[in-house]
């Protein structure tokens, strides 16, 4: 979901809880809690929304998605094994693990929740293509279709359920789930359209916990949201604040805001089939004028940092990734470099009235949803850097699901949107120009939605993710990297990071810049790493 996207409606805004309590109010600013829902598949289910799932179901282990350096961290999994290929997992179950209805944990649950992926393949979201499952004693074996080396994050932070529960629903697509049963921290103890309440366990396997209660409320927008979190009325979010440093962080000393990058930028994709954007010079040269720190100063209103290298990832989640002929390389406003680039191409009327090499003026409609506002300021920074080379230049701001639709269907010119994130460069780099992707016009599209057609890139792609060597995995980067400088399928336009705000009034041992153990947003997987390492203040 967009940062800046948020929903109106009833709120929580009345709920706060009585400070001195020892709990914490996590917040959200999606409006009223309409219909409860504790499925931990359905995207719109309250909770994955707010958020809630994660204190209550756990993963077999965490990728650390602001450092992927970092050795994974088991957690329901005791031990992990992939084969050469990524293609098999082995999963040894973690000992001494209880269901929160006091069942006892075991393989058999792992085994029929990726069972129970495969044989439903609707949710299986991440496509992970299960091919088998077997176990035998604490030991579970996965097999899967193609190499999950770029996709070991969405694999292992599968939710696990429980066999005992989950193996007498008829619909899971549709199961609500209404008393669910964990092994997380946290059951779930009160729901209102106001707020959500839950309880520690005193029987958790990972040891005692320091946070008593948790609630989750749901704001009617980022305005209520922010002064809520000022005000100390929530404790923890992850929301987009204009001016977040006047808004939010000086408001209490103890107040924090972390925005961590990982490895998903915002970009803007271009239609890459038709004029100007079918013309590799007229995407160098836009690519040269987009001026990265005004995005972030001005769209993104200081809340993020510039993206600066110029092979699109973003630093320093990406620094490792970057391959050595682009190390050191840096995005920099060059109006004179991308006219000259114009001019060698053919291009007459440069920064002045455009006109391509086929005597047709330049000209292209930038389109975002309307409301969305860093989106919109973004466009009309590009749409300014556009006329410095000569470009004309229509922003459009349609509803989201007009918009929405003409994105897959390949019908616009240029747009702002996001690339996923993962624990490799992968998903950025797929997402802008991978073959696997590519639908006719009219059809609709998952990402590569401006039919980017290069073949080579698409077997760089599918050779980085099938490698069984670092070796074989750089050589391959290295090809991907340079077909994203060199033929410009996207334009990387800023940071998309994992955004947190907390205090740290009652309690210490969250993430953050000095301790990046994992990212600060209280709706990823990852929470439960949070929860579990929070100590009361001194």
């Amino acid at each position: 979901m967009l940062l800046s996207a948020c929903a109106g409606g009833a709120s929580g805004d009345d709920q706060s809880v009585a400070p001195g309590d020892g709990s914490l109010t996590i917040a959200k600013p999606d409006g009223a809690i309409t219909t409860e829902s504790n499925n931990p598949w359905v995207g719109d289910s309250s909770a994955l929304t707010l958020g809630y799932v994660n204190a209550i179901l756990e993963p077999l282990a965490f990728v650390n998605m602001v450092d992927p350096s970092d050795d994974v961290t088991p957690w329901l999994a005791s031990e992990l094994e992939w084969n050469e290929d990524f293609t098999e997992l082995n999963v040894t179950a973690r000992d001494g693990v209880t269901w929160n209805d006091g069942e006892e944990f075991g393989a058999d649950d792992i085994a029929f929740t990726f069972d129970l992926l495969a044989e439903n393949p609707e949710l299986d979201t991440s496509a992970l293509g299960i091919s088998g499952v077997s176990s035998e004693g604490d030991q579970v074996t996965i097999d899967f279709e193609s190499s999950m080396y770029a996709k070991q994050d969405k694999v292992l932070h599968r939710y696990i359920v429980p066999e005992h529960i989950w193996a007498d629903v008829d619909d899971p697509t549709t199961y609500e789930n209404p008393d669910p049963v964990g092994t997380g921290p946290y059951t779930l103890t009160q729901f209102t359209s106001q707020s959500v309440e839950l309880s520690a366990r005193d029987d958790y396997w990972g040891g005692e916990l320091a946070v008593p209660t948790l609630y989750y409320v749901s704001y009617n927008d980022n305005t209520a949201l922010t002064t809520a979190l000022a005000n100390g009325e929530a404790d923890w979010a992850q929301a987009f604040i204009p001016n977040v440093q006047s808004a939010y962080v000086d408001k209490d000393e103890d107040n924090v805001y972390w925005a961590a990058t990982g490895l998903g930028i915002d970009a803007m994709f271009v239609n890459t089939t038709e004029k100007p954007f079918d013309d590799v010079a007229f995407r160098r040269a836009m690519n040269m004028v987009i001026d990265r720190d005004k995005h972030a100063q001005i769209a993104r209103e200081g809340g993020v940092t510039a993206l600066t290298s110029v092979t699109g990832l973003p630093s320093p989640a990406g620094d490792e990734f970057v391959a050595p002929e682009y190390t050191g390389q840096t995005y920099a406003v060059d109006v004179e470099g991308a006219k000259a680039v114009l001019e060698d191409a053919g291009y007459t009327g440069v920064g002045d009235a455009l006109v391509d090499p086929d005597g047709d003026p330049v000209e292209f409609v930038l389109s975002v949803p309307q409301g969305w506002s860093d989106y919109v300021t973004g466009i009309s920074l590009i749409a300014d850097a556009a006329k410095e080379l000569g470009a004309t230049t229509t922003l459009d701001t349609p509803d989201a699901d007009s918009w929405w639709a003409a994105k897959t269907e390949g019908d616009f010119q240029a747009i702002l949107h996001w690339t996923d994130t993962g624990a490799t460069p992968y998903d950025l780099y797929s997402d802008a120009m991978d073959g696997r992707w590519l639908k006719p016009a009219g059809e609709a599209a998952d990402y590569n939605f401006g039919r980017f057609d290069s073949p080579e890139a698409t077997e760089a792609l599918e050779a980085y993710k099938t490698a069984t060597d670092d070796a074989a995995r750089a050589e391959a980067l290295a090809v991907i990297q340079k077909i994203f400088v060199d033929e410009v399928p996207i334009m990387p336009v800023g940071n998309r990071p994992f955004i947190g705000e907390y205090n740290t009034r009652s309690y210490v041992g969250w993430p953050g810049e000095d301790d990046p153990y994992t990212s600060p947003d209280p709706t990823q997987p990852s929470a439960v790493l949070i929860l579990t390492s929070l100590e009361a203040k001194g």
